[in-house]
């Protein structure tokens, strides 16, 4: 399975994702006939897969976790929840430590 980038052909998309949420980065990829929108907020990372015409298949899951998470599904820190043809997945984004200055 391999994931494309299609993000240039979703601008209207990735454009409103920017505009009406706290979402500071997106990209849409593309693996087969499923959609996925990875976004990345100051406190969380959204991952949603799409597919109009069957369910996500957890083989096609993980391999968008590994690819775009680098983890798996069985990582308790991800919640993930799951329709007919979509799967949301969110993580939290560990605050970055600084340093201070003396």
């Amino acid at each position: 399975m391999k994931l494309i980038d299609v993000t240039n052909s979703y601008a209207t998309l990735v454009s409103k994702q920017l505009e009406n949420t706290d979402a500071r980065f997106v990209s849409v990829y593309s693996l087969g006939k499923t959609l996925v929108i990875h976004s990345t907020a100051n406190t969380h990372i959204d991952v949603v897969l799409v597919n109009k015409t069957r369910d996500i298949k957890d083989l096609e899951l993980n391999a968008v976790l590994e690819e775009l998470l680098h983890t798996t599904m069985d990582n308790p820190e991800l919640e993930i929840i799951r329709t007919h043809g979509v799967v949301e997945v969110e993580i939290p984004v560990k605050p970055k430590k600084t340093k201070k200055i003396s």
